[in-house]
């Protein structure tokens, strides 16, 4: 792992404000040593001891999406920083222009180097992942495996894609889109958006995906390590947030993703109309950042959700 300088660009004169209205991220780049770099754009908090808590996206989101929930961390009094996941955003080099990869490099390539400089930054800071989907089951499976790294995990719209997780006409659907979106991708090399998933896709993480529908576990290809006793067994806090009337989270699904945490001490919040929160998307809670930041803050900081939640 190699890490190429900092910049920051940060206000200091003029009256006092809120922390984020003047706060600019630092960006740090790492670069993994298959030669993949990332640029970890991070809100650091003054007391150094504070919870440092990273972002990681959707599939096919880049992680400028997450600033505003960064922000909302931030103004809660905790270090925020996000990064895009391989081949995504402002990684480099881009998807068609390195080799196939899937969830073993996501898992054991990019997240220890990218935790590694993080950590190196704050050595003093407890480390939480906070993941929307894709980079929520990767939360959870990192958490599980490297438990003694991290002090707990955070997700968000995150479930089981698992065919027989799904309500019971969604079934059927459900798994033949995953198989057809596997076969795709393993014919070509990668997924080029459309059906369900509509960004281009590593051929290799949706073949991993594709895989976990069939047959309910993390086997990413090329692993030794067993994820799903890792997921089983582990006793870390988790956060588990669902959205009403999310289309690719469905309620079903996240709740069968908690059962596989026997372990773990699970908070669940399932966020539904009239929380504040914007519901029936799987996208738009983002909007929402100030609620769902302050939210898991107090979460991290005190153990609990606030009263109401």
């Amino acid at each position: 792992m190699s890490v190429r300088g900092t910049d920051r660009n940060a206000a200091t004169d003029g009256p006092a404000v809120q922390p984020s209205e003047l706060a600019t991220p630092e960006a740090i780049h790492v670069t993994t040593d298959d030669n993949v770099t990332f640029v970890i754009r991070l809100l650091e908090h003054d007391d150094p001891t504070a919870p440092v808590v990273l972002i990681l996206p959707a599939m096919g989101m880049k992680a400028k999406f997450y600033r505003p929930l960064a922000k909302a961390l931030f103004t809660a009094g905790l270090s925020a920083a996000t990064c895009d996941l391989r081949a995504q955003g402002e990684s480099t080099p881009g998807l068609r222009e390195q080799p196939n990869f899937g969830y073993r490099e996501l898992l054991e390539v990019d997240l220890p180097t990218v935790l590694a400089a993080l950590r190196a930054r704050l050595p003093q800071a407890p480390v939480y992942l906070f993941g929307h989907s894709l980079g929520g089951q990767l939360a959870l499976l990192y958490t599980a495996s490297a438990s003694k790294e991290i002090a707990g995990a955070c997700v968000i719209a995150t479930s089981s894609v698992y065919w027989r997780s799904f309500a019971r006409g969604r079934r059927l659907v459900a798994l033949w889109q995953g198989q057809i979106i596997g076969l795709v991708s393993r014919i070509r090399g990668y997924w080029p958006g459309g059906m369900v998933i509509p960004a281009p896709m590593a051929g290799g993480v949706m073949t991993d995906w594709a895989r976990h529908i069939r047959n309910g576990r993390y086997q990413p290809r090329g692993s030794g390590r067993d994820y799903n006793e890792a997921l089983r067994t582990f006793d870390l806090p988790v956060l588990v947030i669902s959205i009403a009337g999310d289309p690719l989270g469905p309620r079903p699904n996240v709740d069968f993703l908690c059962g596989r945490m026997r372990a773990a001490q699970v908070t669940r919040w399932h966020v539904d109309d009239g929380s504040g929160v914007i519901v029936n998307d799987h996208f738009a809670w983002i909007k929402s950042s100030g609620i769902i930041g302050s939210a898991t803050a107090a979460w991290i900081t005190g153990g609990a959700l606030p009263t109401g939640t």
